[in-house]
């Protein structure tokens, strides 16, 4: 009898003892299938993360979390990695990052030609003043400053920037059309120096645009030097995606090998029906210079159409000086005589989107300035110039005059043929090209390209799960692991011990985007949690309202503190 009790007071001790013991993490997500990012076959284990970071990746039978996930059944991966944001006023308006959160995306990459910074005070008057839905007062000078506001402010996910060699060339040029004298050059190689010891990524370019444009090769080699002297790499929406494609490809391949800087392509497209058949060449291109050592890449978004203004449908010239000199010019005769000719004639010289989408009809309007315009929302071009009985081209010239803007458009432009070749490329990772958003408030005024709510969704449940293009762990690799050594960021992109705890948890068997081009403003489903820095930011996939999101930094700052 006493042996009976005694053994009964020791087992009440150990259970005690055993519920009184803190918990050793503060999460512990349980009996998932682990990606680790590396593009490794998945491990069913268990995750642990203590603080801001994930302390172990293995079987934890007997460890304790403050709070526990049962992940049976569920994938669990890096957080993704957005190589082309352009939520960097979206998340000025929201902090939380809604689209892209419950996608999985826990960084967001800015600075596709244009950056937040660095500005001078004319730049920032004009930012100020050419705001469209989303208002905001410009509290900062350079691109860390900018960055540092949004963490300030609250944001969800992370947040890092390449700096724009346009932001470069209009802080030292404004938007004149011809080449930077000597001093001028020095002083755009002193911006991007300052930037990269501030911690951009490395420099980004647009050379379809003004001012991006007017940039001739030998600049933008002079650019990149300096961030290749500080580890940062070139990317760009090369000078031609469609009838000069090619010669834009070896533009990209002689800046890097000049600069000796590794270089990424920008939305990887063969735009216009008469370019598609380019791609094979183009892999070539890229592939042969892989081979002869040099560091080239791309990003891509999963759908068939772009989206940019009705800038990409006239010619670079008549925009010299801006939106006031361009409107300027488009409302004198001569000039809208020239312009016509000029949308209307096949050219490598520039990028028409207009002849490469074959016909107006598959030209969709979708973001206003003007309240007066709004109406016009989700109409082809082909629809309104039949309305006002005029042709596509003073259509576009007359919108762009009235709204005074650019006007959002979306581009119908590539083949679903290649769009499946270029995912199942080992070298490409994977760009929204759009804000991050939520179907509310100021954001409804405009209808986005469904990418913003669907881009990271569609690649895993339409092409992986669906159409089986490239296994899962191919696709987490290209979303977390690759992207995140390609920019040299350290401790993200992975789940091993040591790595910030950007973490997601998703049913890889549900996981969906629904956003249309005709509806764009509906979330994907299926990501049931996320973590950022450690903070559980969705959660059985509602948001939580947490903003723990970092400044990540890029290579040229000495001392990382993230």
């Amino acid at each position: 009898m006493r042996t009976d009790l005694y053994l009964l007071l020791i087992a009440c001790s150990i259970f005690l003892l055993t519920c009184s013991r803190a918990p050793e993490y503060d999460v512990i997500i349980r009996g998932g299938t682990v990606y680790d990012g590396t593009g490794n076959a998945p491990v069913v284990t268990d995750v642990a993360i203590k603080g801001d970071k994930v302390v172990a990746v293995g079987a934890l039978p007997d460890a304790r979390g403050a709070y526990e996930i049962d992940a049976h059944g569920l994938a669990v991966a890096p957080g993704f990695i957005n190589m082309l944001s352009w939520a960097n006023e979206s998340l000025i308006e929201d902090g939380r990052s809604q689209s892209d959160i419950r996608q999985g995306v826990t960084l967001e990459i800015f600075g596709e030609g244009e950056s937040m910074g660095p500005l001078n005070p004319s730049m920032k008057k004009e930012m100020q003043e050419r705001q469209g839905d989303i208002k905001y007062t410009v509290e900062w000078t350079t691109l860390r400053e900018y960055l540092e506001y949004l963490v300030r402010r609250g944001v969800s996910t992370n947040v890092a920037s390449f700096v724009g060699a346009a932001t470069i060339r209009e802080y030292a040029l404004g938007y004149d059309n011809r080449a930077p004298n000597a001093e001028e050059l020095e002083r755009m190689r002193t911006l991007v120096r300052g930037a990269m010891e501030d911690g951009a990524l490395g420099v980004g370019s647009a050379l379809i645009y003004a001012p991006g444009y007017y940039a001739k090769t030998d600049e933008l080699i002079e650019l990149c030097k300096v961030a290749s002297s500080y580890g940062g790499m070139y990317i760009s929406h090369l000078r031609s995606e469609g009838n000069g494609l090619l010669e834009a490809i070896d533009e990209l391949l002689r800046i890097s090998k000049e600069a000796k800087i590794p270089a990424e392509i920008y939305h990887l497209k063969e735009s216009g029906k008469s370019n598609w058949g380019k791609i094979d060449t183009v892999i070539q291109k890229v592939e042969a210079a892989q081979s002869e050592g040099l560091n080239i890449s791309a990003n891509m978004y999963t759908y068939t159409a772009g989206a940019t203004g009705l800038d990409a449908s006239m010619p670079p010239w008549v925009q010299e000086g801006g939106v006031v000199e361009w409107i300027k010019r488009l409302k004198d005769p001569a000039t809208r005589r020239r312009v016509v000719q000029e949308m209307r004639t096949p050219t490598k010289q520039w990028e028409n989107l207009l002849l490469a989408a074959g016909t107006p009809k598959n030209v969709l309007l979708v973001g206003f300035r003007q309240d007066s315009l709004r109406y016009l929302t989700g109409k082809t071009l082909a629809d309104v110039a039949t309305v006002r009985h005029k042709t596509p081209e003073e259509t576009a010239m007359d919108l762009v005059i009235d709204d005074d803007s650019r006007v959002g458009t979306i581009y119908f432009l590539m083949s679903e043929e290649n769009v499946k070749k270029q995912i199942a490329l080992p070298w490409v990772s994977f760009g929204s090209d759009e804000g991050s958003l939520a179907p509310e408030g100021v954001f409804l005024k405009s209808n986005p390209h469904p990418r913003a709510y669907g881009n990271v969704a569609r690649l895993l449940g339409k092409y992986v799960r669906d159409e089986k293009i490239i296994p899962l762990e191919e696709a987490i690799r290209r979303l977390s692991s690759f992207p995140a050594e390609k920019l040299k960021i350290r401790d993200r992109g992975a789940l091993r011990a040591g790595c910030f705890a950007d973490v997601v948890v998703f049913d890889a068997a549900k996981i969906a985007d629904f956003a249309t081009f005709e509806k764009p403003h509906q979330f994907s489903t299926g990501m049931i949690h996320v973590f950022v820095n450690g903070k559980q930011v969705l959660k059985n996939g509602d948001h939580t309202g947490a903003k723990p999101g970092m400044v990540v930094l890029g290579p040229g700052v000495k001392t990382q503190g993230q």
